[in-house]
């Protein structure tokens, strides 16, 4: 477990170093959260509501997280595969799980700037009060948001194995993700056969837990429904990585471009 733990802790380091230096996902991350933040929050300062204002800036910063997932983590075996690495990724006595999530975890951090950035363009340009009332619970809802998210990133990189172009499904995830998890839009208006989908999304239940924490409230059941969550997307994306793995090794298409 030490092992595990230190090898997750170097792999997520040299690729958070990796992306810091890759001037597409920079531009993402720094001018990307930004342009969600500023048209949602001209879109809600027309109400002339503070509230509206508060709800509108925190559910772009979540929103960020996810934009870096979908657009980033979905192409970084992609990536691996197009550096000639991915066959040293899979030959490496280190389970091949443990790699990826590694990777996805890094990608994720990238993630929780754009969010805290968008928060404070939120407030330096547009006034937005964004005082938290539990700043403890805040932090462990942000948390486990990311942990969400990472969960879903690493479904989407693990399809890139057997499918090439499987990169282009965290693209077109993007919006329908953030729309159905309620980030700029309450889930209590979306068409009532389209709730339950947003229920089994945990990053449904992680803006929502975010959301409590700043209104004051204890996000314990939402935490929960996050948490387990994310462990039934983990044990999914371990037996898709397996299972993805195997077909390609048994068709050789590992390498292929």
């Amino acid at each position: 477990m030490r092992r595990t733990l230190r090898l997750v802790a170097l792999t997520w380091w040299l690729h958070v170093k990796m992306l810091n230096r890759s001037a597409f996902d920079t531009l993402l991350t720094i001018v990307w959260p930004l342009f969600f933040a500023t048209i949602a929050l001209l879109l809600y300062r027309m109400e002339g509501d503070a509230d509206a204002l508060t709800y509108a800036a925190f559910g772009a910063g979540v929103m960020t997280i996810w934009t870096a997932i979908s657009s980033t983590a979905s192409a970084i075996l992609l990536r691996e595969r197009g550096s000639g690495t991915l066959e040293l990724l899979v030959a490496a006595p280190v389970p091949f799980s443990v790699s990826i999530v590694s990777m996805v975890l890094a990608v994720s951090t990238i993630g929780g700037y754009g969010m805290a950035a968008t928060l404070v363009w939120s407030a330096v340009v547009f006034g937005v009060d964004i005082a938290i009332a539990q700043p403890l619970l805040f932090a462990v809802a942000v948390v486990v948001t990311l942990v969400s998210f990472a969960v879903i990133g690493f479904i989407l990189s693990v399809t890139v194995v057997r499918y090439r172009a499987a990169w282009a499904l965290g693209a077109a995830f993007e919006y329908p993700v953030w729309l159905v998890c309620g980030f700029l839009v309450p889930v209590a208006l979306l068409p009532d056969w389209l709730r339950p989908v947003s229920w089994l999304l945990p990053p449904s239940w992680g803006m929502a837990a975010v959301r409590a924490a700043v209104a004051g409230q204890v996000p314990g059941k939402e935490l929960l429904a996050c948490a387990v969550l994310v462990v039934v997307y983990a044990a999914a994306g371990v037996w898709l990585a397996g299972t993805f793995l195997h077909s390609a090794r048994r068709h050789a298409t590992l390498s292929l471009r």
